[in-house]
């Protein structure tokens, strides 16, 4: 005989044993029932039965044969299916939540560094070519890129009224150290009257309008980009966690540790008999495949987007060159700027004064020069690029998880023995329900009823988000 077909009818003795064993006279001693349970429960083996008996009072591992389980064994079993369920979820999921909060922590912090660099950059525009005015334009420029961040993070500011805060507050040092170079105002009144006039003498030509304009077209898509992230890492937080129905947690029951009872320690439900319970029991979750498909096409999409003007590494980078255009602007206007403020505000009463000069640390603008020369392989962009491509890979995964589970984990491989819910048979004979809600109907092993509200919310707030980038897109 040759070793395929000695494998062949080896395996066809090894399934006649199991098969007739289990519907001959069943397990005659309880003893592996009782390792196990203590092992795998942590649960005190006093009181569990030696040998096989009548089990009246048990509630879902009924069976007409004797058995090794007593209620209060079934109950801690009910408890163990649960927290099976449970971590069954949060393992399918473990690869798809490490890669986006990962990725929205990465993220951040780039966007972090860009902040700090361009915060650089402007401080070394001034301290370099206005050294006269850098010290006290220091504030007015920290205040701008915290509020920068404070913006992409999520905070209610408003880059219209944060840009136009910034050049009102540069327009008097412009005034006084380039315009009336060498003499100071005593009076913060007189200072305060030149800011509240720069709206209508618009010193800056038309920049603020632009960098009104930048800001808004790059930042709005990355703060989207961030918050929509987060939401991913909040979609699968919370079907990790979701309560199961009485119904599920019966039907797990049943599938995963029904067969200790019977002494069937090494069983596996038949594949279609754990799609029907795993389907049944994440039909809610399911339901939430065609919006997370959305979703990470919407993210796709913002992606590609975000590119040229609204590109917020580009924008922020060149922020100082604009201020710098800004500044030179009003300087070549000076004259007719002069006699403007001075028809608003009158003629000071000035005393010379010697302007602090610039100190910046050398160190920083050595740093802000050095990460002026950027890895291409780097950027914002191509983190953002190879991080969607990653994501793609999960466009399904809720319509999928409950086959997931089954495939990977649960379920006997095809042609092997396995447990039906009531019996080691060769093959599950009932009909298999596809995924979703409207397929349970006809499910064998479980009834699902209405809808979850807790799904329901997240689809909601995924349908949120999905329209929120499409309208930037």
């Amino acid at each position: 005989m040759d070793a395929p077909t000695w494998l062949v009818g080896w395996r066809c003795l090894l399934l006649l044993a199991l098969v007739g064993s289990t519907r001959s006279e069943g397990v005659q001693s309880c003893e592996e029932v009782r390792k196990l349970f203590q092992w795998r429960l942590v649960g005190a083996i006093k009181g569990l039965p030696d040998s096989p008996r009548a089990g009246p009072d048990l509630q879902v591992c009924t069976s007409e044969k004797p058995t090794c389980c007593t209620r209060k064994m079934e109950e801690r079993y009910q408890t163990a299916a649960r927290q099976d369920m449970q971590q069954a979820l949060q393992t399918s999921s473990s690869t798809l939540k490490f890669l986006i909060s990962r990725n929205a922590a990465a993220f951040q912090e780039t966007l972090e560094t860009l902040i700090r660099q361009a915060e650089n950059y402007t401080s070394i525009l001034f301290c370099n070519t206005y050294r006269n005015m850098a010290l006290e334009a220091a504030a007015s420029v920290q205040e701008f890129f915290t509020d920068v961040g404070l913006y992409l993070f999520g905070a209610d500011v408003n880059p219209e009224e944060f840009v136009n805060r910034f050049f009102d507050s540069l327009f008097p040092l412009v005034y006084d150290h380039l315009i009336n170079p060498g003499v100071a105002d005593s009076s913060l009144e007189y200072s305060e009257c030149i800011r509240m006039a720069r709206r209508d003498l618009s010193p800056f030509g038309n920049i603020p309008q632009r960098v009104m304009g930048q800001m808004g077209r790059s930042l709005l898509p990355s703060r989207t980009f961030l918050q929509a992230l987060n939401l991913g890492i909040e979609v699968i937080n919370t079907t990790d966690h979701l309560h199961f129905s009485k119904e599920c947690s019966r039907a797990v029951l049943r599938m995963q540790y029904c067969p200790y009872c019977q002494g069937l320690t090494l069983s596996k439900p038949c594949m279609g008999y754990c799609l029907n319970v795993m389907r049944g029991c994440l039909a809610h979750m399911a339901e939430l495949n065609p919006h997370w498909h959305a979703y990470i096409r919407s993210l796709e999409e913002l992606s590609d987007a975000m590119h040229g003007t609204y590109d917020v590494e580009h924008v922020l980078l060149n922020f100082h060159l604009l201020v710098n255009d800004a500044v030179m602007q009003a300087h070549l206007d000076g004259p007719k700027l002069s006699d403007q403020v001075n028809k608003i505000c009158g003629r000071p009463s000035r005393t010379p004064t010697q302007s602090p000069r610039c100190s910046f640390d050398e160190s920083k603008e050595k740093y802000g020069m050095k990460i002026s020369a950027r890895n291409e392989e780097e950027t914002l962009a191509n983190r953002r690029k190879e991080f969607i491509n990653n994501l793609r890979l999960h466009r399904t995964f809720y319509g999928a998880l409950a086959d997931q589970l089954c495939v990977n984990d649960l379920a006997a491989a095809d042609g092997l023995p396995c447990w039906n819910g009531e019996d080691i048979v060769k093959s599950y004979t009932q009909h298999v329900v596809g995924n979703g809600i409207k397929d349970q109907s006809g499910n064998p092993e479980i009834k699902v009823k209405g809808t979850d509200p807790v799904i329901n919310q997240i689809i909601d707030k995924l349908k949120h988000v999905i329209q929120t980038t499409s309208m930037l897109n």
